[in-house]
């Protein structure tokens, strides 16, 4: 996810229970790699293995450029993005604006494969729209093209994230190719993820928006797959000291200013997982420094018993 999934939330997601990793999308245009933006979304988690960044782009030959640059720089996975549904991405016919033209489509597989010795993955969506739901199709492209793994969101672009994903054309998917295939799409509860994986058939799930605001979705979704028990609500120190270590990481990944710009979205999505913190969150959106954000947050943990801050229980389900 451009913007969110950067280094330091992909360190947090990884330490509580993330199987795997990707960076946030990155333009495939080279010449854009020069700014600060796209340095930090090529940053790679060195260690961390395997490294996976995703490219975004329409031309193949970029696309190939793009994919042989970061596998001479250590990157050892390159993930496609054929599923983006912002309109800029879309305008530029990359993205999901990809699944109207399957010919583009083969020729950019074609020609990231071809210009890597490692293994080379695509995010997608099921189509264009409802009367475009041509992921098998592409799919099946894809593994004869040599894609070695395909992650479904059970959405069309059309679709953006209104309504409910659907994942019988993941079923449809898992059926054709042989290569594994990773559902995605409103994956919110140990319950839901269990239901996707017997609808869609899938060999595992990627999680996405709902990693956000609570990093420890992976370990809890983990847990109930292994024991089909709920895990125990965070304490309330457990969650300041994982808060605490991924403002630290944003900081000085991004610098102070910056850095505490990044970090007030990500406060703000702590925050609906936590109760009484509608206080909190007014204030340390506002502060301007590294050490208001830290103190606040400290605060905010240090409320009397009958007021303790903890996660709350529909989003520790």
């Amino acid at each position: 996810m451009a913007g969110i999934t950067d280094a330091p939330f992909r360190k947090i997601c990884r330490k509580y229970g993330a199987g795997l990793t990707v960076s946030e999308m990155t333009t495939a245009d080279i010449e854009l790699w020069k700014t600060k933006k796209s340095k930090r979304r090529l940053n790679i988690d060195l260690d961390t293995e395997p490294k996976v960044v995703q490219i975004a782009g329409s031309e193949p030959y970029l696309m190939g450029l793009a994919a042989n640059l970061c596998a001479a720089n250590g990157v050892q996975i390159i993930d496609i993005n054929m599923g983006c549904p912002a309109k800029k991405v879309c305008n530029k016919l990359a993205g999901s604006a990809l699944l109207k033209d399957i010919k583009q489509v083969r020729k950019i597989l074609k020609s990231v494969i071809a210009a890597v010795d490692i293994p080379v993955t695509l995010k997608m969506r099921t189509g264009w729209d409802n009367n475009t739901k041509n992921a098998p199709e592409i799919a099946k492209i894809a593994e004869n093209e040599g894609i070695k793994l395909i992650t479904i969101h059970g959405r069309t672009r059309s679709c953006h994230f209104k309504g409910d994903a659907e994942y019988k054309t993941i079923a449809q998917i898992k059926k054709l190719v042989t290569i594994p295939v990773v559902a995605n799409g409103d994956i919110t509860t140990p319950e839901k993820s269990l239901e996707v994986l017997h609808i869609s058939c899938a060999d595992a799930l990627m999680i996405g928006r709902a990693a956000r605001g609570q990093p420890w979705i992976f370990e809890d979704l983990n847990y109930y797959y292994k024991t089909g028990k709920k895990n125990k609500p965070l304490e309330k120190n457990k969650v300041h000291d994982i808060m605490l270590e991924h403002l630290l990481g944003l900081y000085q990944f991004y610098g102070d200013t910056t850095g505490v710009r990044v970090a007030r979205k990500h406060l703000v999505w702590y925050c609906t997982n936590l109760v009484n913190s509608e206080l909190f969150r007014a204030k340390v959106v506002r502060v301007n420094s590294p050490a208001e954000q830290v103190k606040l947050t400290t605060e905010y943990f240090s409320c009397d018993a009958t007021d303790t801050p903890l996660v709350t229980q529909c989003n520790r389900t």
